[in-house]
């Protein structure tokens, strides 16, 4: 277990275990630790080790838009308040429309500092998705009202930052403040989709949310793609056999409803 120096913060915390163990189990599975699972509820665990380490204000960020064949791709950054959790607040995959623009409102309202990063299809389509995603994320960084002194994020780390992070698998189900900033990001991106909707009808953005519906795809094949739609996802589907008129599952399944996205 790794010990916090007492002279910086005043006291000893121990640190949780390796979320992963190393090497690998048998049969190439790697064993994931109980507290690393990810859980409906996220909690402050990680906030507050790096609060006790020194680094007073943690920021959580999350994206979300990356699979989709049309719209942005946005992402949230969050401070919250030490202590606060936002009730109710889990990854915005979990969570239903109203719920989600409730506690969003709440996030709004009392975080330290939120920002959000959004990257247009037309960059996402010049620079790659990853790249596009990396950029999002910088931006809502950047748009923080208080510099962060570490950043919690899910899986991938920001490149170009001079900030300490720390990156997680499933950080948006253990980790509250970057469960706030998906719900923040997906609220905002739901946002841009509903006006797309009313300037390009027909494509069932206010639904699908720019995902690979079926009726998304039959209105590319009939319509033809918008300035909206990511060129190079659609001949990447159209080219890996999945094809904009095929009844192939999305990256999304809860898409169709406009309940998730992410």
């Amino acid at each position: 277990m790794r010990t916090i120096d007492p002279a910086r913060t005043g006291m000893t915390v121990r640190r949780r275990g390796r979320s992963v163990s190393a090497p690998a189990s048998p049969g190439g599975r790697a064993t994931l630790a109980p507290w690393h699972r990810p859980r409906l509820d996220p909690d402050l665990a990680e906030e507050r080790w790096l609060q006790l380490a020194g680094y007073r204000a943690v920021a959580g960020v999350d994206e979300v838009g990356r699979g989709c064949l049309a719209g942005p791709v946005v992402a949230a950054a969050v401070i919250l308040p030490h202590g606060w959790i936002p009730r109710d607040v889990r990854d915005s995959k979990l969570l239903p429309a109203k719920d989600r623009e409730r506690i969003a409102a709440e996030i709004r309202a009392h975080a330290v500092a939120w920002g959000v990063g959004i990257v247009e299809p037309a960059l996402i389509d010049r620079m790659n998705i990853l790249q596009a995603t990396i950029l999002a994320s910088q931006l809502a960084v950047a748009h923080l009202s208080v510099r962060p002194d570490a950043l919690l994020l899910d899986s991938l780390e920001i490149a170009h930052l001079s900030i300490r992070q720390r990156a997680l698998v499933g950080a948006d189900r253990l980790c509250a403040s970057v469960a706030a900033a998906s719900v923040v990001a997906k609220v905002a991106r739901d946002a841009l989709m509903d006006a797309y909707d009313l300037t390009f009808p027909g494509y069932g953005f206010a639904r699908n949310r720019g995902y690979a519906a079926p009726e998304h795809r039959a209105a590319i094949v009939d319509r033809g793609p918008t300035s909206i739609h990511r060129r190079t996802f659609i001949e990447a589907y159209v080219s890996g056999g999945g094809g904009v008129g095929s009844t192939g599952d999305t990256d999304d399944p809860a898409a169709e409803d406009g309940a998730t996205g992410g």
